[in-house]
């Protein structure tokens, strides 16, 4: 039973880490701050979510249950809390300005270019 635990737990944190990877090199190649929290708020989601299931599943098979009940915790905490720090965020830029990067169906783009 030992190695199946393990088996889930090993592909749980390297799917939550391909999905921190992926969400890290959008924030860094996407054109414009609306993409961009996308990418950030995968990382949130994805990345932190199956890297803390696979550590809770750990820590409830290795017999510590107060261990998963804070991950569990912590895990809530970011899945109520990033939704809304995304939606603020995206407020903000466009209050302040910012226009989202779209292409008309020639080709064009429309808004702000990359800096």
């Amino acid at each position: 039973m030992g190695g199946i635990v393990n088996a889930v737990v090993w592909v749980l944190l390297i799917s939550g880490g391909f999905f921190m990877v992926t969400g890290a090199l959008g924030m860094v190649r996407l054109p414009d701050v609306f993409t961009r929290m996308h990418a950030a708020g995968m990382v949130d989601t994805m990345g932190a979510g199956l890297t803390l299931a696979g550590l809770c599943i750990y820590s409830l098979h290795d017999g510590a249950g107060l261990v998963a009940v804070r991950l569990v915790l912590v895990l809530a905490f970011l899945w109520f809390t990033s939704p809304i720090a995304t939606h603020a965020v995206a407020k903000a830029a466009l209050s302040g300005g910012t226009t989202p990067y779209t292409t008309h169906g020639d080709g064009e783009r429309e808004g702000r270019d990359r800096p």
